[in-house]
C-alpha cells in the first residue's frame, strides 16, 4: 500500500509531501482541508483524534505532527543520506525541527497571516511588525548556523534543513526582510531551489 499524506499543500503538509518527493517516495495525497468540518470526521479523527493536518498511513502505521513524521520518514527511508547517521547529528537534527516549531513558526505565521491570508479588515498591521521583530534574533541564530557550512549539519542537505526551510517557506508571502540575515537568505534558496522543494510548491498552486 502506498505511503498516504493525509492534509492539503497549502498547509503545514506541505513539508511531508516535500519530503515525500526528496525521498522518492510512492504516495496518496488525501487532500484534507483546515478550517472546516474535514479534519473533524470520525474517519479522520480515527488517524488523528486531535484533529489536524498533516497525517500519514505508512502501509498500516498511523502517525502525526509534521516534524515527527519527517524524521520518520527520513530515517526509514533515507538513512545515512537525509537522515544523519551520527547519534550527535541525529540529535542536532531533532534540535533544529523543535527550534524551527517554537522560535520560528509562531511569529511567522501570524506575519503571513496578517500581512496576506486574513481579509483587509481583520488585519493587524502592528502585530505583524511586532512579529517580525521577534523574527529577528532566531533569524541571526540560523544565519550564524549557516556562516561557515552550506547547512545545518555541515556539507549536506538533510532532514534538518528541510524542516526548518518548509517553516520559512512562509517568510516570502509574509514579506518578511531577510536583508540582514545574508547567510541565512542564501541557505534557505538553496534548500528552496531544490527540484523536490519546487515540484512540493507546484501543488500548492
Amino acid at each position: 500500500m502506498a505511503l498516504k499524506i493525509y492534509g492539503i499543500p497549502r498547509s503545514r503538509a506541505f513539508r511531508t509531501l516535500w519530503m515525500a518527493k526528496e525521498l522518492g517516495l510512492d504516495y496518496e495525497n488525501v487532500p484534507i482541508g483546515t478550517g472546516g468540518t474535514e479534519t473533524r470526521t470520525p474517519e479522520f479523527l480515527k488517524i488523528n483524534p486531535n484533529g489536524h493536518i498533516p497525517a500519514i498511513d505508512d502501509d498500516g502505521f498511523i502517525l502525526w505532527e509534521s516534524m515527527a513524521i519527517n524524521l520518520y520518514l527520513a530515517k526509514k527511508y533515507s538513512p545515512a543520506s537525509l537522515y544523519p547517521v551520527l547519534p550527535e547529528d541525529e540529535a542536532r537534527a531533532w534540535q533544529w525541527s523543535f527550534w524551527g516549531m517554537t522560535e520560528v513558526e509562531r511569529p511567522v505565521l501570524t506575519a503571513l497571516f496578517h500581512r496576506a491570508m486574513l481579509s483587509e479588515d481583520k488585519r493587524d498591521a502592528a502585530l505583524a511588525d511586532e512579529s517580525e521583530r521577534q523574527l529577528a534574533a532566531p533569524l541571526h541564530v540560523l544565519d550564524a548556523a549557516v556562516a561557515h557550512h552550506p547547512y545545518l549539519l555541515g556539507e549536506h542537505f538533510t532532514v534538518a534543513d528541510l524542516n526548518v526551510a518548509s517553516i520559512l517557506s512562509w517568510a516570502r508571502p509574509a514579506r518578511i526582510d531577510l536583508t540582514g540575515v545574508p547567510k541565512m537568505a542564501d541557505w534557505f534558496k538553496r534548500c528552496a531551489e531544490r527540484p523536490a522543494a519546487r515540484a512540493a510548491r507546484d501543488l500548492q498552486r
